[in-house]
């Protein structure tokens, strides 16, 4: 089903995509892009926090430019997730790459902060005529826009192997006390619950935010993504020991806690993916088929429900993650891409492929591979009151970096779940750091 792309649909959009360019480039400010693609040269470098698949479908999105603009050649290089290290360095040596996507709003802010993005004022005609407000004010910064969120998820997805929950007799729950419930139900049949993909600290991070979202609310969210109230607050030991549940059930992890904290993200994904699974639940965002390297059908291989409400007025609460688009510099082959990758036809080669969602409400849901992820991202365009990833909006020395910050302690605290009030505090002393600066 991931194939069901025919050349007559891509000539079309093309096509399309050619004169909405050109008319918004007639429209726009005297550095816009000549009306005519054929006229607009140049070299890009872009460095990016995709890798693997996401990496060969970002390429698929750039090869599908390249037919618009067949003189400008983009040199994509994933980076991975050391891209906040990798940028802010070349930022500081005066030498970063004309384009980059950073999935973490608060780096976003700095380099703003600091004058090293360019704004892409000029896309603003296509942005508006493609996304919603929401999506919109996500890359305003200072009142000018500097970044296009292109590439969206649900982050408040769980995702199973559907032949585990039948040979266990369960079904999707819908609060915490299920959830848990099917777990020791699951690992009882024969197969460990949880899949952890701890080497990579930030689905620690995505599960914590989870947890407090629709334990603590969203306003106390909000406080604590803006280091307004502590880390060492009672709200969030509350929601430490919720996690706690799951991560110090350690029969209930593949591999117990040992493997599950060298487990990277792909690997964890593959584990429920697998047949026969390795381990039933792997709790993260709506991009987890995408990531997968095993063969498995939708529906009746795994499924999907989104994550438990753990108080009933936090039941439909929606954390959202996203990767915004920034220039460092500005001519007219960035400029041509930017708007490019603003269009419905460039989100569509992506979302086709699966593990993909997009807040440009041009494209048609149809385009989804699957009823499961037209299912996840539906909400994602029409989304009008999310919370966006919380440790992607903080600095990211805290939030945003390999080993420590947050993903350290996370892993800390994978390691030792019962040390909450231990993990509070490191938590608390990394942030306030983070937040006081240099």
């Amino acid at each position: 089903m991931r194939n069901r792309w025919t050349r007559p649909v891509v000539a079309v959009a093309i096509a399309a995509l050619a004169v909405l360019v050109a008319a918004v480039g007639a429209g726009a400010t005297k550095t816009a892009a000549p009306a005519s693609p054929a006229a607009v040269s140049g070299s890009i470098s872009f460095d990016g926090v995709w890798t693997g698949g996401e990496a060969a479908a970002f390429q698929a999105v750039i090869n599908g430019f390249k037919k618009v603009y067949p003189k400008v050649k983009v040199n994509y290089k994933p980076v991975g997730d050391n891209l906040p290290t990798v940028l802010s360095t070349a930022v500081a040596g005066g030498n970063p790459p004309d384009m980059a996507d950073i999935a973490q709003p608060g780096l976003v802010q700095q380099f703003v902060t600091k004058k090293a993005l360019k704004p892409i004022t000029y896309a603003a005609p296509v942005v508006k005529a493609n996304f919603a407000p929401v999506w919109r004010s996500l890359g305003t910064y200072n009142g000018k826009l500097y970044g296009l969120i292109f590439k969206a998820s649900n982050k408040s997805t769980v995702w199973y192997n559907a032949h585990s929950f039948s040979a266990a007799g369960v079904k999707a729950p819908t609060t915490w006390t299920q959830f848990l419930a099917n777990a020791k139900t699951i690992h009882a049949s024969g197969t460990p619950a949880y899949s952890i993909g701890g080497a990579d600290g930030w689905t620690l991070t995505d599960l914590f935010e989870n947890i407090y979202l629709r334990q603590a609310g969203q306003a106390k969210y909000l406080l604590l993504t803006a280091h307004k109230i502590p880390w060492t607050d009672a709200s969030v030991k509350a929601a430490l020991t919720t996690m706690g549940k799951v991560l110090g059930d350690s029969s209930n992890l593949y591999g117990g806690t040992s493997g599950a904290v060298q487990t990277d993200f792909p690997t964890s994904v593959n584990n429920v993916f697998e047949n026969p699974p390795k381990a039933a639940i792997v709790m993260e965002g709506d991009f987890v088929p995408g990531v997968a390297t095993v063969k498995a059908t939708p529906v009746t291989d795994y499924n999907e429900f989104p994550f438990p409400s753990i108080l009933p007025s936090t039941a439909s609460s929606v954390e959202v993650g996203g990767d915004t688009i920034v220039t460092f510099r500005d001519n007219p082959a960035i400029e041509a891409f930017v708007k490019y990758l603003a269009t419905a036809p460039a989100a569509a080669i992506w979302a086709h492929r699966g593990g993909y969602a997009t807040g440009n409400n041009k494209m048609s849901p149809a385009v989804y591979p699957d009823a499961i992820t037209r299912k996840t991202a539906a909400a994602i365009a029409a989304a009008k009151y999310v919370v966006f990833d919380m440790s992607d909006q903080q600095p990211g020395a805290f939030g945003a970096t390999v080993g420590q910050g947050e993903w350290g302690i996370f892993q800390d605290f994978l390691r030792n779940p019962s040390d909450v009030n231990g993990i509070a505090a490191k938590l608390e002393a990394s942030a306030a750091a983070a937040y006081k600066g240099p």
